[in-house]
């Protein structure tokens, strides 16, 4: 059995979904919180989950980085537009073999991570789940809850193993992907679903349902193949959003993160989903016009509520 220890920075849907799990399952846990840390200092965490509820009344809850001990795993579920807080979030955790797990939606977070924490070993975790949480402490997992791992920079076979099977023994589907392939396989779906929730102010059953937007779900999905396939990555081809279109047709209506940020009136993770991926496929002279306006109308609306 494994002994590995955890901490969870970002204790929100994914982040507290994961980490409660490995809590569930006896794993040491540390979660570091912000909005609800006196909540869930006092009550614990409640995962409502359409694979049966359970609750934490217990954890070990933190408001402050700095005051929590140094772990053998950090998954990270901050939201990507707080990325910049992993500079100081991080190093009161991390020993010289701490795996870095960056369960995060986008393309080059685990580049940016790796030249700030030069030699720390990264990894991907890729999550195939519809989760919120809307309230403190309360997890709502509604489907899914699968998650893939791919190795960024992690020297240690028998850790990155360890892992994996910890999150297996938790009850998760969970498998070792290529980091590449993985990381714009999310995007194929991320990138359409996310951004067209938000301008067109729906849910992805209702994109799907109406024949234009349908049309233009897939094609945007096929930019987003056509750009990973000019990056080198020629496993994922048409067949992909064939399976991505089933699957969002068998899940039940959902408004993904990008859409509850907008609700909520939140900064949007447009970098990373957006500028970033298409800004390397225009490096290979790849061009993603229908996503390149949906990254700029994401612009727009986003500053008409932020104001900057």
């Amino acid at each position: 059995m494994s002994q590995l220890s955890y901490a969870v920075v970002g204790t929100g849907a994914i982040g507290g979904y994961y980490g409660a799990k490995m809590a569930r399952l006896g794993r040491e846990v540390h979660f570091l919180l912000h909005s609800d840390y006196e909540y869930v200092r006092e009550h614990g965490l409640c995962v409502c989950s359409c694979d049966g509820d359970f609750a934490l009344p217990q954890v070990n809850a933190y408001g402050d980085a700095s005051a929590m001990p140094k772990v053998d795993v950090v998954l990270v579920g901050l939201k990507s537009t707080n990325q910049h807080l992993l500079r100081t979030l991080l190093p009161p955790l991390l020993h010289e073999n701490t795996l870095v797990v960056l369960i995060q939606n986008g393309i080059g977070l685990e580049a940016d991570v790796q030249e700030w924490f030069p030699g720390q070993p990264l990894a991907a975790g890729l999550a195939f789940i519809c989760s919120s949480k809307t309230e403190p402490g309360i997890i709502n997992h509604q489907c899914y809850g699968s998650i893939n791992l791919g190795n960024y920079s992690c020297r240690s076979a028998s850790l990155f193993e360890a892992v994996l099977n910890d999150f297996i023994e938790a009850g998760i589907d969970a498998h070792e992907v290529n980091y590449a392939e993985a990381r714009w396989k999310k995007a194929v779906w991320n990138m359409p679903f996310n951004g067209m929730t938000v301008a067109l102010q729906t849910q992805t059953d209702k994109l799907l349902k109406h024949p234009a937007t349908r049309q233009l779900i897939y094609d945007q999905m096929m930019e987003v193949i056509g750009a990973a396939n000019v990056l080198g990555i020629d496993t994922i081809d048409e067949s992909f959003a064939q399976k991505m279109m089933q699957m969002t047709d068998d899940m039940v209506p959902y408004s993904p993160s990008m859409r509850l940020d907008y609700d909520f009136r939140r900064p949007m993770e447009i970098h990373y989903i957006y500028s970033r991926p298409i800004a390397e496929a225009r490096a290979v002279g790849f061009e993603m016009p229908r996503l390149e306006m949906l990254e700029r109308e994401l612009m727009f609306m986003e500053k008409e509520y932020l104001g900057h």
